[in-house]
């Protein structure tokens, strides 16, 4: 939704503008410019990015017009779940929650929250770690260090469509001289022609240039922003789960465990102390 907000913000502020003033919005449109530009731009973006990167920054586009990915139903889910499967663990022993995290997808107790089944990456988060709790081979901080080894790649890997496409917006104004810099060439070769032609063609030159940038600024460089938060929210929400299971491991009761993950959430999402505490009763 801000995405399409933002661009017609965008589009009608400068069309809108540059119309006010006398201008003909009709000379904007040079198709040929937005080839080599765009073209150009596409280009260096496969050569510069393997191929897995530009896959997945056209899996990515959806998400412009999705929204977070995370919102506060998905956080008090998590949150729920591990307070149950903690609650499980210290009424059965470790044991008792070892089927769950080996077949998560046949276990009654990750289908009671389906927010939390179909993120995958979640999934095996919690049930790699957790049979690493209940392995019993590694104390609170091997387990710390491991799991931020783990966010720290995965942030990576999230974050490289991110700065891969900030790469491309770097690019498109100098992009846009090479289109206008053609325009001109083609102007050149018309000198001597008649007047109204020879503005065409300049005013054509010039619209390359315009282009790049508002490209760029307008549209390019604020979509690489927007899913370098989406990469940042994914490894919020796995801190948060991350926090959880570490409080567990340090002997604290499934209650105060979640309160640590509740205290990881994003100011924005998070729920008063209150609000948290009758959803628990309700998962109760």
């Amino acid at each position: 939704m801000n995405f399409i907000l933002g661009s017609i913000i965008v589009v009608a502020s400068v069309l809108g503008g540059f119309a006010a003033g006398g201008g003909h919005v009709i000379a904007l449109w040079q198709p040929f410019e937005l080839v080599i530009i765009l073209g150009a731009a596409g280009g260096g973006f496969v050569i510069a990015n393997p191929m897995g990167v530009v896959i997945q920054s056209l899996k990515s586009i959806p998400a412009l017009f999705s929204g977070p990915r995370y919102k506060k139903a998905h956080y008090m889910e998590a949150l729920a779940f591990m307070y149950e499967l903690f609650n499980k663990a210290r009424k059965e022993g470790l044991m008792g929650i070892e089927a769950d995290i080996e077949e998560p997808e046949n276990s009654a107790l990750f289908q009671k929250y389906p927010l939390l089944l179909k993120n995958h990456h979640a999934v095996e988060f919690i049930s790699d770690y957790m049979r690493l709790v209940v392995s019993g081979n590694m104390n609170a901080f091997e387990l710390e260090s491991l799991m931020d080894i783990e966010l720290e790649i995965h942030h990576h890997a999230a974050a490289e469509v991110s700065h891969a496409i900030q790469r491309v917006a770097d690019g498109l104004p100098a992009f846009g001289i090479v289109a206008a810099v053609l325009g001109i060439v083609h102007t050149m070769a018309a000198l001597g022609g008649p007047m109204h032609e020879i503005g065409r063609l300049v005013a054509a030159a010039l619209v390359g240039t315009f282009s790049g940038i508002l490209i760029s600024y307008g549209f390019v460089g604020p979509i690489a922003s927007y899913l370098g938060r989406l990469a940042d929210d994914e490894t919020h929400y796995l801190s948060c789960l991350k926090a959880c299971i570490l409080a567990t491991v340090q002997g604290y009761s499934p209650q105060v465990a979640v309160e640590f993950g509740r205290k990881t959430m994003p100011p924005e999402l998070r729920p008063t102390f209150p609000e948290f505490e009758q959803h628990l009763r309700g998962t109760k």
